[in-house]
């Protein structure tokens, strides 16, 4: 309920003061409205326009533009790091192998240096990687292999070589390979393809650290 005052040239001295009925929604209509009954623009709320969403936009692939080729190089090193360390580990189970299955000599692949847990040591099942490793990858963005051959006058594999590969040339900068002397070697730079035999691995360069 509000009060008002009656008009005077209609009512008369003195003053009468008469209550008028209104709804809450009709007093909360006429206590929002300033005076002139205009809206605030004050209270108006304000969009953005479609060349400021559109300079927005531009400062973002900016950005993209200079943080994702530093995030795939970074990515690529760390791939990198991750093969030389797999191809480590590698030459160490074969030497291992070696001298555990002299009978043998190195496995004719890669797949007897590992073995599924619960591993039993044994000429199939070596148990000397990891067995995600000894299934050739990929691994870190590197496929993994490793062939144990017989060499002149030896009635055992008495050498091998294994290799490193990047899955393509967005997951590794370099291939790895390496041979019965332990030493890791790489192709030069820019060569990314499968090191092709055992040969060809000896025919390369050791890794420069």
């Amino acid at each position: 309920m509000v009060t008002a005052v009656t008009d005077l040239a209609q009512r008369g001295w003195p003053l009468k003061c008469e209550k008028i009925s209104m709804s809450l929604a009709e007093q909360a209509r006429i206590i929002a409205l300033p005076r002139g009954g205009r809206l605030n623009s004050m209270t108006k709320q304000r969009g953005f326009s479609l060349i400021e969403l559109l300079i927005v936009i531009a400062i973002i692939l900016i950005i993209a533009a200079i943080a994702i080729p530093n995030l795939l190089r970074a990515r690529m090193a760390a791939n990198d790091s991750s093969a030389a360390g797999s191809m480590h580990a590698i030459a160490v189970a074969e030497a291992g192998y070696f001298g555990s299955y002299q009978t043998i000599g190195f496995p004719a692949t890669l797949a007897p240096l590992g073995g599924a847990s619960p591993c039993t040591p044994a000429s199939a099942t070596a148990c000397l990687i990891d067995q995600s490793l000894a299934s050739g990858g990929p691994k870190s963005g590197y496929t993994f292999a490793a062939t144990g051959t017989t060499g002149a006058g030896s009635a055992i594999n008495n050498q091998f070589y294994a290799t490193a590969t990047p899955i393509s040339n967005m997951t590794g900068t370099r291939a790895y390979c390496a041979a019965d002397d332990l030493v890791l070697r790489t192709q030069p730079p820019g060569n990314t393809t499968l090191v092709a035999s055992y040969v060809a691995c000896w025919a390369l360069s050791p890794e420069s650290n």
